[in-house]
């Protein structure tokens, strides 16, 4: 399993499988028209975006199929599935199919120990010795050590790769003993470093208290109480017939079945499956806040520091980060043949999940993005961006409409700026694209932010605005 940045935050569980399988023929996929819509409350042309985001991705990533909800104002507002669950068959996806979401899970765990903490069974900052004695420096490292990534148990899983031994069967205390019985691959609280193992650990002092499974407990006290009803422990065996493929490719080749991990290996570290619309009740409890106190929530969400100071970016079990202004709370996952991204903006009450079946690539990721892109877009003055826009056509003449700028701008756009714009910017042509990427305020005035696309280059374009219309600001620069 590797550790990748994901919306600058996320770390991703993967599974990478290199061992060779029985190709499948690969024909062309048109993800749109096997697209099945499960809930679409949003507007006609943001659902457009959306399904030609997903097109374009499953196009050029070779994904076979992706399963999106997206969640607005604390409700459920689109759920759809596009492209194929199983390629050779040419059966299409649909949103009440179950997929992987690997290390989605570790949230799930981590609210699991959250909730033994709300009824005095344990503390975050107790050792793990209490309950896990023969651990490493077991008195030492804290609970929250092991749930924020920061205690130095060495990760189990940091290959890109399925090794034969893991193939087999293993137990919980198993991988324990492997590595978790070595020395700390640092001191605890000196570095954040991924690692599955902590979720392991967890995982068995989740079942020490509760006297239960951990996805036992998940059920009574998270699932079902939210309605979960798809969910599916896919460590103790594959996915029940009519569920998605599993898939994986070598580099650009064609996608080829992907076999199933050996029992035990994911845990409570990554074994969780379920639908979008599933994971989207999950994400709709963390903003409204409804399974656990406020005070849990609080420590899920908020970054850990190390003993420098310095951040983490991680708070317990999933990353945390200010991406446009917006608090995001992301996640991705990734085991054989499964990629999964859930990104949730609780403060603007919304989340976005892509569940996909094909493992080392980053389609579920890039599309969540893109998808949050699409649903938080600035709508802007449609007068503003014609002005900003003929403003940049003016400057590739040499030309400017200084009734436009205030007297600071007027400054700035002296002769030399005004010669350097002109011959640099003449040469691109004419802007074949000019939108708005962003808008925010910034020291009383309107800020915003265009991408001009040219031929063979694109330009940012930034702006302030006054209360009265006029600009203080015009730059142009290299995006």
């Amino acid at each position: 399993m590797k550790n990748i940045s994901i919306a600058r935050v996320t770390v991703v569980l993967s599974v990478f499988l290199l061992f060779g399988h029985a190709a499948f023929s690969e024909p062309t996929l048109s993800p749109a028209s096997s697209a099945t819509e499960g809930t679409n409350s949003l507007p006609p042309e943001i659902s457009k975006k959306i399904d030609d985001a997903a097109t374009k991705m499953l196009s050029e990533s070779g994904v076979p199929s992706a399963s999106i909800a997206v969640v607005k104002d604390g409700k459920l507002v689109y759920a759809k599935a596009y492209g194929l669950a199983d390629i050779a068959s040419h059966r299409p996806a649909t949103t009440s199919m179950i997929y992987s979401i690997g290390s989605i899970s570790k949230q799930f765990t981590a609210a699991s120990i959250l909730l033994l903490a709300e009824e005095g069974e344990l503390s975050l900052d107790d050792p793990v010795g209490r309950w896990l004695p023969d651990l490493t420096r077991a008195n030492e490292v804290t609970i929250r050590q092991v749930l924020s990534m920061t205690s130095g148990y060495q990760d189990y899983w940091p290959q890109d790769y399925v090794m034969p031994s893991m193939m087999k069967p293993a137990s919980p205390e198993e991988i324990l003993k492997g590595w978790a019985q070595k020395p700390l691959d640092f001191e605890p609280a000196t570095k954040w470093q991924y690692s599955n193992t902590n979720y392991v650990a967890a995982g068995m002092i989740v079942e020490r208290l509760s006297g239960m499974s951990v996805l036992d407990f998940l059920h009574r006290r998270v699932f079902d109480p939210l309605g979960m009803k798809t969910v599916f422990d896919c460590d103790s065996s594959a996915l029940q017939p009519g569920a998605p493929t599993r898939y994986h490719r070598y580099g650009l080749g064609p996608a080829r079945a992907a076999p199933k991990e050996g029992k035990g290996w994911m845990f409570a570290a990554g074994e969780l499956a379920m639908t979008a619309s599933d994971l989207a009740k999950w994400d709709i409890s963390m903003i409204d806040q409804a399974i656990l106190k406020p005070q849990s929530y609080r420590e899920i969400e908020r970054v850990e520091l190390l003993k420098n100071g310095a951040s983490t970016q991680y708070g317990l079990g999933v990353g945390v980060s200010v991406v446009n202004g917006r608090r995001v709370l992301a996640h991705g996952g990734e085991v054989s043949g499964f990629t999964a991204q859930n990104t949730v903006y609780p403060d603007d009450r919304a989340a976005v999940i892509v569940l996909t079946n094909m493992d080392a690539n980053r389609a579920a990721v890039n599309l969540a993005n893109k998808i949050g892109e699409i649903i938080f877009a600035p709508t802007g003055n449609r007068d503003s961006l014609a002005k900003a826009k003929a403003i940049l056509v003016g400057l590739q003449r040499g030309k400017i409409d200084r009734s436009l700028f205030t007297d600071n701008a007027n400054a700035y756009f002296d002769k030399q700026c005004l010669h350097d714009l002109a011959s640099s910017l003449a040469p691109l042509g004419a802007p074949t694209n000019f939108e708005l990427v962003s808008e925010g305020l910034r020291g009383g005035m309107t800020a915003h932010r265009y991408r001009a696309k040219f031929q063979k280059k694109t330009l940012e374009v930034s702006t302030y605005a006054m209360p009265d219309g006029k600009l203080e600001q015009y730059i142009v620069s290299a995006e």
